[in-house]
């Protein structure tokens, strides 16, 4: 008598296996959580799909168009002014200076994403685009037309703004959090008193200060260009809230780190920027990018010292009694820049955390 050895396969059933499989165990699993899935699905079919007739469907695309015979919105607001909102009242004839020279920092912003070219050439290559790009902005050189400074306005004045602003305050913030560390009082009281008082007060007084305050103390027929005074308020307030993020990670540094250093005859600035600067600003790259996405949205708060950045030149435009009442389309707009903006300084914080091992992931 022969025994048949062979088993035969157990299908698993249909509901168990690809979408239904899926959806069943994670959005099905028990009531509470189809529940929720039912809920969360209701939301979305009574939110997303009105808003998406009303953003694509029933909108307005042309420039120039009559939106008001429109149920949608009014896209028209951003194509037939999209000059204004970008760049302000820079003269309209040579806009291609101010968009070679945000494609020139677009670029340079891509690249460094990169740790492969961080070396010594793009530190000169930053030197040098900065200087083209103030050419570029300024003129007055290389035949190109002078431009006054004030003219300079929309994604121009944003962009100067947060990325001066933020490259200079990271610097000033890890000093200031070595000061509040010091052995030396003048300067442990100094930095304690700046960074105490700084975080004390909104961004928006020290603007009010820059723009108001700070001239009264200036010579008689001595002055300072406005955007200079504001980049200059920026990099205080953020350079403050930097500060305590690094000091945070200096704390949080084992004690024996020191005690190697000093074991070798690492002096203290050595042993500072070789062992221990280089883990504690590892440690803190998810709270610092933080502050710095803060900081990068606090920008738009110039508008209220009259500074015609991304914020004011779009609230130009819809003072405009043909763009009165289109308000949502122009806000979307710019939400959309900003949000790609820190996205991209988002995304980046992740792939250096992996780079450098210090995402949990």
């Amino acid at each position: 008598m022969q025994t048949n050895n062979k088993t035969e396969t157990i299908k698993p059933p249909l509901a168990s296996v690809g979408i239904l499989g899926w959806m069943r165990e994670n959005l099905f699993s028990s009531p509470l959580n189809t529940i929720l899935t039912v809920v969360i699905v209701c939301i979305l079919w009574f939110s997303v799909v009105p808003f998406l007739q009303w953003a694509l469907v029933d909108s307005c695309w042309l420039p120039d168009a009559n939106c008001r015979q429109r149920d949608g919105a009014c896209w028209s607001l951003i194509s037939s002014n999209y000059k204004i909102i970008l760049f302000g009242f820079y003269p309209q004839d040579i806009l291609w200076r101010p968009i070679t020279a945000i494609a020139l920092l677009v670029s340079l912003l891509v690249i460094s994403r990169n740790r492969n070219y961080w070396h010594a050439a793009l530190g000169y290559a930053w030197i040098v685009s900065l200087i083209v790009m103030g050419i570029l902005l300024k003129g007055g050189v290389l035949g190109l037309e002078p431009v006054d400074i004030e003219k300079w306005g929309g994604i121009i004045l944003t962009l100067l703004l947060s990325v001066f602003g933020l490259t200079a305050a990271y610097p000033l913030g890890i000093f200031l959090a070595l000061g509040r560390q010091s052995k030396m009082p003048v300067i442990k009281t100094f930095c304690i008193f700046y960074i105490e008082l700084i975080r004390g007060v909104p961004l928006i007084s020290l603007l009010f200060m820059s723009s108001v305050v700070f001239p009264l103390f200036l010579p008689e027929g001595v002055s300072i260009n406005g955007i200079l005074r504001a980049q200059v308020a920026i990099i205080m307030f953020t350079a403050a809230y930097i500060a305590e993020v690094v000091r945070g990670g200096l704390q949080g540094m084992n004690k024996g780190q020191f005690e190697a250093a000093d074991a070798i005859g690492l002096d203290y600035t050595q042993t500072m920027r070789l062992i221990i600067l280089p883990q504690a600003l590892k440690i803190v790259i998810p709270p610092s990018v933080s502050v710095l996405i803060s900081a990068f949205k606090d920008t738009s708060l110039v508008v209220i010292i009259g500074l015609y950045d991304l914020l004011k030149t779009t609230q130009t435009t819809l003072s405009e009694p043909k763009w009165m009442g289109f308000s949502a389309e122009a806000y979307i707009f710019l939400a959309l820049i900003y949000f790609i903006c820190c996205f991209f300084m988002s995304n980046y914080s992740r792939k250096l955390e992996k780079e450098l091992n210090t995402s949990l992931e």
